[in-house]
């Protein structure tokens, strides 16, 4: 019962940031995930993976309910989605096979500078200026295949990259939040079936599971990022959030410095 608490309180927390901030949650998710894989003993060998994918599957139901909500404040560009997604799900399957081939050690240095390089932007408030506009179908499947396969790499939503690039294709910030929290939703689909591809033929690794996918976290994760998501997706709209997006990159680098410590020692 201790575990079912611990990954609600960790969906809600999570749901609500990525309604919040037009993210999918991953950069909390995983190091946390990986926290309570290593409490309940799970191997060393395949715990961030199983991190990793579950988080992705998460991200699945985080991006459909912020997406509803979003949607109904008109801040959604459907076709950026629509130009973005081929190139998007293909990345995002490529993202998730190149995890699967690095060892638990590196991927998770990589992950945490990941990290902290988006702490890092958003403490200074680094933000392209507008400058251009958005590229056609082509140029956006192209930036999907970048984003889908980072995104899928470090199994987050892909919010710390589309916001940016859509600011500096002069896309309204709020508008680009809510739009990404669309494009959350395609990199969550391609993902999961990467990580759940490539983590099929292994039987070791802890059950019940899908592949990487850890299905007692992403039960109890999903259903509470589902009722937070929305919130938080509202409170974009009516909360200072440049004030707590600088408070989140404080928490970020928190998380990140525990996880690097974790897999360097």
């Amino acid at each position: 019962m201790e575990w079912v608490i611990a990954y609600l309180a960790l969906g809600a927390v999570a749901g609500f940031l990525a309604g919040l901030f037009g993210v999918g949650g991953g950069l909390i998710l995983v190091p946390v995930l990986l926290l309570l894989f290593d409490a309940q003993h799970f191997p060393a060998a395949s715990a961030l993976h199983m991190a990793l994918g579950t988080s992705m599957a998460t991200i699945v139901f985080t991006s459909l309910a912020s997406m509803y909500k979003h949607h109904q404040h008109a801040a959604v560009n459907w076709r950026v989605v629509r130009d973005i997604t081929p190139g998007i799900l293909l990345g995002a399957a490529l993202g998730a096979w190149s995890a699967a081939s690095i060892a638990p050690r590196v991927l998770g240095i990589f992950f945490a500078l990941f990290v902290y390089f988006v702490a890092v932007q958003i403490l200074l408030d680094v933000r392209p200026k507008a400058s251009r506009q958005l590229p056609r179908f082509t140029g956006m499947s192209s930036f999907g295949i970048f984003t889908g396969w980072i995104s899928s790499l470090v199994s987050i939503g892909g919010g710390t990259i589309t916001v940016p690039f859509m600011v500096w294709c002069n896309v309204p910030l709020r508008k680009a939040i809510g739009t990404s929290a669309a494009i959350g939703f395609p990199i969550a689909v391609g993902g999961s079936a990467g990580y759940i591809f490539t983590g099929m033929s292994l039987h070791a690794l802890p059950a019940p599971n899908l592949g990487y996918i850890y299905l007692p976290a992403l039960l109890w994760v999903a259903l509470a990022t589902i009722s937070t998501a929305p919130l938080g997706a509202k409170a974009t709209h009516r909360m200072p959030v440049a004030t707590l997006r600088k408070l989140f990159a404080l928490g970020l680098i928190v998380l990140a410095t525990k996880m690097l410590l974790k897999v360097m020692l």
